[in-house]
C-alpha cells in the first residue's frame, strides 16, 4: 500500500548479489586453483597498466589531474545522487489524513490519528488482541484516495478469523461515520512478545 519501487529494488538487489556471487567465486577458485590466481593476478596487473597509461595520457592541460579522474568523480556523483533519490522513495505513500470532504459551509478533514485511536481504543478490550497500530497510505482506487493499514500483534493462541472480524466490524462503523468505504489491510502477526505474553483463556 505504498509507494516503495519494489521491482527496482529487486532488481538492485538481484544485481548486487550475482556481484558478490562471482566475486567469492572468483576468491574461491582462485584460493583453490595456483594457475587461476596466476592468472588473475596477471590479468589484474594489465588492467592496472592500461588504466596508469590512461590516466598519463589524458591529463587536463598542463594540470596533473587527468580527463578519466574527472569523468570517475562525475559518475561517482551521479551515483550518490540517484542513491539519495533511492533511499528517499522507500516507504512514500504515508499519509496523515484519513479522509476530506469539500462543502458548502467549509471543508471537512479527519486526520489518521482518530481513526487509530478508535480503533486502538476498541481493541484494546479484546482479549485476543496484544497491541494495534494503524497506518493509512494514500492510494489510486479510492476518491479520496487513502487506504488504511491495521497492524494486530495477537495473543497466543488467538483465533485470526475472529480477529479480523472484530477489525471489519470497527471499519465498518468508521465507514458509516466517514460516509465512505475506504480499503483496508489488515495484518495479524505473532512474535516473541506473542510467546512471553501471559496466556489468556480465549473463547
Amino acid at each position: 500500500m505504498n509507494g516503495t519501487p519494489r521491482g527496482l529494488n529487486r532488481t538492485l538487489l538481484g544485481a548486487f548479489g550475482a556481484v558478490l556471487i562471482a566475486a567469492g567465486g572468483a576468491a574461491a577458485w582462485a584460493a583453490a586453483s595456483k594457475e587461476f590466481a596466476r592468472d588473475l593476478t596477471s590479468a589484474g596487473t594489465l588492467v592496472w597498466g592500461s588504466v596508469q597509461e590512461n590516466l598519463a595520457a589524458g591529463r587536463i592541460g598542463g594540470t596533473g589531474i587527468s580527463w578519466w579522474t574527472a569523468a570517475v568523480l562525475a559518475v561517482f556523483i551521479l551515483v550518490a545522487v540517484l542513491l539519495v533519490c533511492w533511499m528517499a522513495a522507500q516507504g512514500t505513500g504515508r499519509s496523515n489524513q484519513l479522509a476530506h470532504q469539500e462543502g458548502e459551509m467549509g471543508d471537512t478533514t479527519v486526520d489518521t490519528a482518530v481513526a487509530a485511536e478508535a480503533i486502538k481504543t476498541a481493541l484494546a478490550r479484546n482479549p485476543q488482541v496484544l497491541s494495534t497500530s494503524v497506518q493509512s497510505w494514500k492510494t489510486r482506487s479510492t476518491a479520496g484516495g487513502t487506504g488504511l493499514k491495521v497492524t494486530v500483534q495477537a495473543r497466543k493462541g488467538a483465533s485470526p478469523a475472529e480477529v479480523g472480524s472484530a477489525v471489519e466490524h470497527l471499519v465498518d462503523d468508521l465507514d458509516r461515520l466517514l460516509g465512505t468505504q475506504l480499503p483496508v489491510l489488515l495484518r495479524i502477526k505473532a512474535g516473541t512478545r506473542t510467546r512471553f505474553a501471559r496466556t489468556d483463556r480465549v473463547a
